[in-house]
């Protein structure tokens, strides 16, 4: 057997000769505009001016609360005028409610938004104040900021990095024999076999879920659609939920689905997160943002990501999938603008931004960043590994999205392939 630095090493290193993450977010569908010319105006954001009064930040992310108020102390330190109120909401609910709530600033003066469907609506609404030919954009890596941006106009600023794609305990796939990612559908089902084999739940997966059950699509269509701008091609009616390539990744899903705990398709996040924190589960099927999730709850076994590989090796394009998201932007309708602001450059600065990720366990898109947690460390091969930009996030139309996502839950529940892609392309078809 070798060593687990031996074998974290294998399994971390397997294909790492691929493109790097940078030219996949250039590539990446779904990313926005960034060449088109700026049709907006940056006066509408008030960037100068007494840096006074509360800022209301609102975000999705409960368990970076501790973190962050430690900036806030920091951001009040420099600005005594100032201060920062958060506002959080859980992911699936801000998702749904953030565009009303930050209407009119009644919440908000600075705020995030979801990669895709949210952040074009807020974009639609008028409430981003334009970043475009501000300093605090040129904090950021600039091929991974698009998804901030529309018609040539930088809107927010994408400030996490997030693999969503399995998160692996290590040690359990040390015991099911495994000391490397499996590089084509045989040998993922084969390592799921072994996981279970020796006691544990391969894959715990929240079905019960709609902020998550999806992110495993991500991966599970990377390498069997035919583009890979697939999820708007089917949004647009080039491509449907009845094609080959679909029915094929929802067989795959009926394969997998021995594999997943007990009654998954009305698992929580939270259950499933418990279930893999305690050592019980192989892989955690949603993505590198929980690993701060699954230390609080008291995991001490290494991590690392593995991603489903759906076709053989030769045919495989794509070893997993990444997302640049928790889009940071001004609301245009604040009173409290140049405070708002910034909070936003001091979030932005390499050495807070720092204290962000290496607190939370998120990579973040801050140029010149030093990563000092050794779960982030422990991914980061997978920074220059080739990563599609996560395709789920392509859907601008949620209810189009949340039919193509149904139909791999309503297979796991039992529903044939088939018949799940038909009921699919039916709710597609009168949403379009």
């Amino acid at each position: 057997m070798p060593s687990t630095l031996d074998r974290r090493t294998a399994l971390r290193l397997f294909g790492a000769a691929g493109l790097g993450l940078a030219t996949a977010a250039c590539a990446g569908p779904g990313g926005g505009s960034g060449a088109a010319d700026a049709s907006a105006s940056p006066s509408a954001l008030a960037t100068s001016g007494a840096v006074k009064g509360t800022v209301s930040f609102a975000h999705w992310r409960a368990e970076d609360k501790a973190v962050i108020a430690e900036l806030i102390k920091a951001f009040v330190k420099k600005y005594p005028d100032a201060g920062v109120e958060q506002d959080i909401s859980p992911s699936a609910d801000y998702q749904s409610t953030a565009l009303r709530r930050i209407q009119g600033s009644k919440t908000g003066d600075l705020f995030t938004s979801f990669r895709g469907a949210q952040f074009e609506q807020i974009v639609k609404a008028g409430v981003y104040a334009p970043l475009t030919g501000t300093d605090v954009t040129g904090k950021y890596q600039k091929s991974l900021t698009t998804p901030g941006a529309a018609k040539g106009v930088q809107y927010g600023l994408p400030y996490q990095l997030v693999f969503n794609m399995p998160l692996a305990n290590t040690d359990a796939l040390d015991k099911a024999g495994h000391t490397s990612a499996p590089k084509d559908w045989d040998g993922f089902l084969q390592l799921l076999d072994d996981l279970k084999g020796k006691g544990y739940t391969p894959i715990a997966w929240p079905g019960g879920d709609t902020a998550n059950a999806g992110q495993l699509l991500n991966t599970m269509v990377m390498n069997n659609a035919p583009s890979d701008d697939m999820f708007t091609k089917i949004e647009s009616g080039e491509y449907k939920a009845t094609d080959d390539w679909f029915i094929t990744t929802l067989e795959q899903y009926a394969q997998l689905a021995p594999y997943f705990q007990a009654r998954a398709t009305g698992s929580t996040t939270d259950a499933v997160t418990q279930l893999f924190a305690e050592g019980k589960a192989g892989l955690l099927a949603t993505g590198s943002f929980q690993m701060a999730g699954v230390r609080a709850l008291g995991a001490k076994f290494p991590f690392d990501l593995v991603a489903p590989i759906t076709t053989t090796a030769e045919k495989a394009r794509y070893e997993g999938v990444f997302n640049t998201t928790f889009i940071l932007g001004v609301n245009s309708a604040s009173d409290v603008q140049p405070a708002a602001y910034a909070f936003l450059e001091f979030l932005s600065d390499p050495a807070n931004a720092g204290t962000y990720a290496n607190g939370t366990g998120q990579h973040v898109t801050v140029e010149g960043v030093d990563y000092t947690n050794a779960d982030l460390k422990s991914v980061a091969p997978w920074l220059t590994k080739k990563t599609l930009l996560a395709p789920r996030f392509q859907f601008l139309n949620l209810d189009i999205r949340t039919a193509v996502e149904n139909a791999a839950v309503a297979v796991v529940g039992g529903k044939k392939p088939a018949e799940a892609a038909e009921d699919a392309q039916r709710v597609i078809d009168q949403k379009r």
